[in-house]
């Protein structure tokens, strides 16, 4: 697979996102954020990713104009994603939220909008009206997170446009197979949040040999095997050395067999909530 850091995915609705991006979940300190997605862009860093849950859309937002300031660059060549919590969803909730982020960040405009968990009596009418958004010009891509086959295809049965994105906890722990199976037959992508198990996956024996082997990181290992199982990802990090790490993994390529090994450490395992049984 001939990737590069500049790589691209397409949508579904035609629109290019960024391979490789940034996540931001659980960066509270507003200064060290807003120096983070600054020092991001400067690295070329063209996707963050943030949700209103997170309270720290001001934060991406003032960061995302001191990096378009130092760089040069316009808010078009960056790709923008937030995410409607569980408290906004439901028709007449929407758009409210949906410019609230936007407030926050400063924006216009979003390049993508997450239903960020399947709320069962909410999402379908919440996504009608993501629907209505995308189709007046106001959000260039819509797409939800968690959700499961089950949920995908209730969604298929009552709205008429499908998501862009499943943005799903992937990682050599919990690969979700049958999933990704799904989401290509419906030429959805799929987006990895926690792709490094918050750290836990990187003391994998495994995966420090598979390290040594290559000469990277661990983490570099574990975002490589992401993004050649065609798995957009956005690792965390306000550290500017791991910033510059976890881009450089452009540079070699995992064998088939050690794609496979990677793979055979799955045990279905979550670190997160669970889509089917949450209660927020």
């Amino acid at each position: 697979m001939n990737l590069t850091f500049a790589s691209t995915t397409l949508l579904n609705n035609k629109v290019e996102m960024p391979r490789l991006g940034l996540g931001v979940f659980r960066v509270e300190d507003y200064d060290e954020l807003v120096n983070a997605v600054k020092t991001a862009i400067a690295e070329g860093y063209r996707s963050i990713d943030t949700a209103s849950i997170y309270g720290n859309e001001e934060a991406v937002g003032e960061g995302i104009r001191q990096g378009l300031a130092v760089t040069g660059l316009k808010r078009e060549d960056l790709f923008i994603t937030s995410k409607i919590w569980t408290a906004d969803m439901g028709y007449d909730k929407v758009e409210l939220a949906y410019q609230t982020s936007l407030t926050k960040m400063g924006l216009d405009y979003l390049d993508l909008y997450l239903i960020h968990w399947p709320v069962a009596d909410k999402f379908i009418s919440t996504w009608k009206k993501m629907e209505e958004l995308y189709s007046a010009g106001k959000i260039r891509s819509i797409g939800v997170s968690n959700f499961q086959i089950h949920h995908l295809e209730e969604l298929f049965a009552a709205t008429e446009i499908k998501p862009v994105i499943n943005q799903v906890e992937y990682h050599p722990k919990l690969n979700q197979k049958a999933l990704q199976t799904f989401l290509n037959q419906h030429d959805i992508q799929m987006e990895a949040w926690s792709p490094l198990m918050n750290g836990e996956i990187l003391t994998n024996p495994m995966i420090l040999e598979l390290a040594e082997k290559y000469a990277k990181s661990a983490a570099q290992i574990v975002l490589r095997w992401d993004l050649q199982n065609n798995v957009v990802t956005i690792p965390k990090s306000t550290n500017a050395e791991r910033l510059a790490q976890n881009k450089d993994v452009f540079d070699f390529e995992l064998t088939e067999a050690d794609m496979l090994a990677i793979e055979a450490l799955n045990e279905d395992r979550r670190i997160g909530p669970d889509p089917d049984n949450f209660d927020f």
